[in-house]
């Protein structure tokens, strides 16, 4: 049975199937757009906190790097409340849309972009501090130079970003509702379709899913050794 479910799975890749790479297509569109507003504040806060010295500045970091580990469900509870009818922002109607699916991903997301950057921030600011202060540059200024330089290493990070979103299932499906040709991307669909006993939809989802993974993965390890050459 198995084994009949793979083929089947192999021939939906194969034929492009229009209802798996409609899911498909959704996953990437979410969670693409999810890590680019993510890096777009996550990066300049991990930055900002790496920059300046001020109080409180040992809580922030200590909750940034929790929040790494910050539970999808939780994020997902999170969402949904504030989006249900009655949470503050209810009237946007973003509730089980594709853009509330891009909030609990960008939650998730946010944390992981804005701690790794504050690390490798605050490491090439010690390499270059002393070259800034006869420069006379502000921290204002020091930021965009510090981030253009660390780019092969926040590369990196922003692909660990894309695959911690691509594969999140919990938030999603609280936020989104797992609907059909609206909301349903791959990971909840391979647990509905697992469920319904669609093994070969599943298994072409998952297929596709884990080769996304992999890509991922090769290209942070491309990343992280053509930084390395350019170094060394």
């Amino acid at each position: 049975m198995e084994n009949n479910a793979f083929y089947v799975a192999i021939s939906l890749l194969l034929d492009v199937d229009a209802a798996l790479f409609s899911i498909v297509a959704l996953s990437m569109q979410v969670s693409l757009l999810a890590v680019l507003v993510a890096a777009l504040l996550g990066f300049p806060l991990g930055a900002a906190v790496a920059l300046w010295r001020f109080p409180g500045r040992g809580g922030v970091i200590v909750t940034l790097n929790a929040l790494m580990g910050l539970p999808p469900v939780v994020a997902g509870l999170t969402v949904y409340l504030l989006l249900s009818r009655a949470g503050p922002l209810g009237e946007l109607g973003l509730l089980f849309t594709p853009g509330a699916m891009v909030i609990a991903q960008v939650i998730l997301v946010l944390p992981i972009l804005a701690a790794l950057s504050r690390q490798k921030v605050e490491e090439l600011l010690g390499e270059y501090q002393e070259q800034f202060i006869s420069l006379g540059m502000s921290r204002a200024r020091m930021m965009p130079t510090l981030l253009w330089d660390a780019r092969f290493a926040l590369l990196t990070i922003l692909l660990a970003g894309f695959g911690r979103a691509s594969a999140e299932v919990g938030a999603v499906m609280m936020v989104g509702g797992n609907i059909e040709g609206v909301t349903r991307v791959m990971t909840t669909s391979i647990v509905l379709e697992t469920g319904k006993g669609n093994l070969p939809l599943a298994l072409g989802l998952g297929i596709v899913l884990l080769a996304l993974v992999m890509l991922v993965n090769a290209g942070a390890y491309l990343v992280g050794e053509l930084a390395r050459r350019r170094t060394g």
